[in-house]
């Protein structure tokens, strides 16, 4: 519990338990009632972060983990109900030398191995989305067993997309949507809407993301949720991965609060409004 004066009255503002000095400190300048109900982040940065020290690639990869367990340990703890996580993209498939992704689903298994028992300490859920029947059996078997095991937990949902591509994941809805037609009466009278496509797309049981955020300075998605993130705020830190902390993810939703969020349309500015009240009384 954290206490200020202003002119004379006390102030208490609550610091969640958990958090250190650096997000304490953004965290203070937060409004509570306004924080994202889903995050989704794009991790880049893990080879750059490994060649600026002459080290291999995988090296990057082994400290971007570490960099998963303080973001996620403090979405949890400041109440963040979704976290989404870019971690293995399907084009990861196809563009990386076999040994490198060969020694991501080893660094996959052994990480949801190891973080259970933080993941329970922080009362995280888990799941996935992409393709994952492709993944090899044994990840497979491990993420699992991870989903299975935390699946009582009742905090933040921790959601991993693994061989995730938004194209095909458009492609797989759209694939579903006409087999279940099909299998109900034919495709004839198939009235496809938004609502429709959502129901069918890997998210179908979470919000849109409210903000994502994009380490290494880079401007682009990457293929990463194209539908749900139509208006998602778009936070880009030109930190690489395996730097980014808690206070990272923290001043990334502080950016966030200073949006004004309109979907398309118009809000009222507060001279508008203070207009639009004066018109009205003067009616009345």
């Amino acid at each position: 519990m954290l206490v200020s004066e202003t002119k004379g009255i006390s102030l208490q503002a609550t610091v969640p338990a958990g958090l250190d000095a650096k997000e304490a400190e953004v965290y203070l300048r937060l409004d509570p009632a306004r924080l994202p109900k889903h995050i989704a982040i794009i991790m880049d940065g893990n080879g750059r972060w490994a060649r600026r020290r002459h080290l291999p690639r995988v090296a990057g990869h082994r400290a971007g983990v570490t960099s998963v367990r303080y973001t996620v340990e403090c979405a949890s703890r400041i109440g963040i109900p979704s976290l989404t996580l870019y971690a293995f993209s399907e084009e990861n498939w196809k563009r990386r030398p076999k040994a490198e992704v060969d020694f991501l689903m080893k660094l996959l298994a052994r990480y949801l191995k190891q973080e259970v028992p933080t993941l329970h300490k922080n009362n995280v859920r888990l799941q996935y989305i992409g393709r994952l029947h492709e993944l090899p059996p044994f990840v497979q078997e491990k993420m699992e067993w991870a989903r299975q095991d935390l699946s009582r937990n009742t905090g933040m949902l921790l959601t991993l997309a693994l061989n995730y591509s938004a194209r095909s994941e458009i492609v797989d809805a759209f694939q579903a949507i006409v087999k279940a037609a099909a299998n109900n009466g034919g495709i004839d009278h198939l009235n496809v809407d938004e609502d429709l496509v959502s129901q069918h797309l890997y998210t179908r049981h979470l919000p849109d993301p409210d903000l994502v955020i994009r380490t290494s300075g880079e401007m682009r998605l990457s293929n990463f949720l194209l539908w749900q993130l139509a208006y998602a705020e778009i936070y880009v830190t030109p930190t690489l991965w395996p730097e980014f902390r808690g206070v990272h993810l923290l001043e990334g939703i502080a950016e966030y609060q200073k949006r004004d969020r309109r979907y398309g349309g118009l809000n009222e500015s507060p001279e508008r409004s203070v207009l639009a009240r004066a018109s009205r009384a003067l009616r009345g």
